[in-house]
C-alpha cells in the first residue's frame, strides 16, 4: 500500500506540473522517451539474468496472446452489434488488446507483488505485449489507418530494435556473468527512476474530453480491458490449476489500462482521435481503482 501511495503522489505531481506554464506541452513525451530508452531497459537488464525458464514461465508468454484473441473478437462483435464506424472499430482493436504492461506494469507489479514479480512481467511484456504491438498493431494500423501499408521488414526491425527487447536479449546472453559492482549500482540508479518518470508523465497528460458519441465505445472498451479481460484470465488460470506468482502477475497484467503508445499511433493514423485519447486517459484513471480490486480478488 505504501508503494501505491507513492505512485499516486507522482501522478498528482504530474497533474500539478501541467498547470505551470514553465513546463512545455511535450514534457510528458520527453519523460516517457527517457523511461523507454533508459530506465526501463535498466530494469530489464537487472532482472533478465534472474529469469528461470520453466513450465511456469510459459504462462506469462501465453496469456497476452490469449487476451488478444479474446479482446479482438469481442471488439469485432461489438462493432457489428452497435454499428460503429470503421475508425471506432480500428481504435478499439488497437487500444483494447494492447495494455500498458511496462510503463504502468512495472510500478504496479512492484507495488503489489514486490520485485520478485518482475521476471514474469518481463516475459509478459516482451514476449507478449511488445510482439503484439509490433506485429498485430502494425497490421491494424495498416488495415484501418489512412495511407499506411504493411511492411514485414519494418515490423521485424521495430520488434528487434525496441530498446527493452534489446535489453532483454543482452541480459539473457550475459546471464552467466555477474555485473561488476559499479555497473550494478548504475543500473539500480537508472531503474529507480522509472516509477517517478512514468507516473509523473501519466499525471501530466491526463486529459479527459467526452462527447455523447464517444461514451458507448469508450465504456465498452474500458469494461472489456479493465474488467472482462483480467476476469477471463483469472478464470482460465484457475480452471487449469495455475495459482502461482507467475499466474497472478499474468492476470494482473491482463488488467492493465490501454497502452499510451498504441493510442498515440491510433491518433496519428486518423482513427477517432477523441476516442483514442479518452480511452487512454480515463483508462489510466480507472486503473488506480480496478488494479487494487483485482489484486484483492487474486
Amino acid at each position: 500500500m505504501e508503494n501505491f501511495i507513492v505512485i499516486s503522489v507522482f501522478v498528482c505531481i504530474g497533474g500539478l506540473l501541467r498547470r505551470l506554464p514553465v513546463f512545455p506541452a511535450q514534457t510528458a513525451q520527453a519523460l516517457n522517451l527517457f523511461a523507454l530508452y533508459v530506465a526501463l531497459p535498466a530494469v530489464i537488464l537487472l532482472k533478465a539474468p534472474h529469469i528461470r525458464f520453466s513450465q511456469e514461465m510459459l504462462l506469462p508468454a501465453v496469456v497476452p496472446w490469449a487476451m488478444l484473441l479474446f479482446s479482438a473478437a469481442l471488439v469485432l462483435w461489438g462493432g457489428k452489434v452497435f454499428r460503429w464506424s470503421r475508425e471506432v472499430v480500428g481504435v478499439l482493436l488497437l487500444v483494447v488488446p494492447i495494455g500498458n504492461t511496462s510503463f504502468m506494469g512495472v510500478p504496479m507489479v512492484t507495488a503489489f507483488f514486490g520485485e520478485q514479480g518482475l521476471p514474469a512481467l518481463i516475459i509478459y511484456d516482451q514476449v507478449g505485449t511488445t510482439l503484439i504491438f509490433a506485429v498485430y498493431g502494425s497490421v491494424i494500423l495498416a488495415v484501418y489507418g489512412s495511407n499506411m501499408r504493411i511492411r514485414p521488414g519494418k515490423i521485424a526491425g521495430r520488434a528487434l530494435l525496441f530498446p527493452p527487447t534489446m535489453a532483454l536479449i543482452l541480459g539473457l546472453c550475459i546471464r552467466s556473468w555477474p555485473y561488476p559492482e559499479p555497473v550494478l549500482d548504475f543500473l539500480k540508479t537508472l531503474s529507480a527512476m522509472l516509477t517517478p518518470l512514468v507516473m509523473t508523465a501519466i499525471g501530466f497528460q491526463l486529459k479527459i474530453r467526452l462527447s455523447p458519441t464517444t461514451l458507448r465505445p469508450l465504456g465498452f472498451g474500458l469494461i472489456l480491458k479493465l474488467v472482462a479481460a483480467p476476469l477471463i484470465a483469472l478464470a482460465g488460470c484457475r480452471l487449469l490449476g495455475f495459482d502461482t506468482l507467475a499466474a497472478n502477475v499474468s492476470i494482473f497484467e491482463a488488467g492493465m489500462p490501454p497502452m499510451v503508445v498504441a493510442g498515440t499511433m491510433a491518433m496519428a493514423a486518423g482513427l477517432a482521435p477523441e476516442l483514442a485519447a479518452a480511452t487512454i486517459s480515463l483508462g489510466m484513471v480507472l486503473s488506480f481503482l480496478s488494479l487494487p480490486l483485482l489484486y484483492w480478488v487474486l
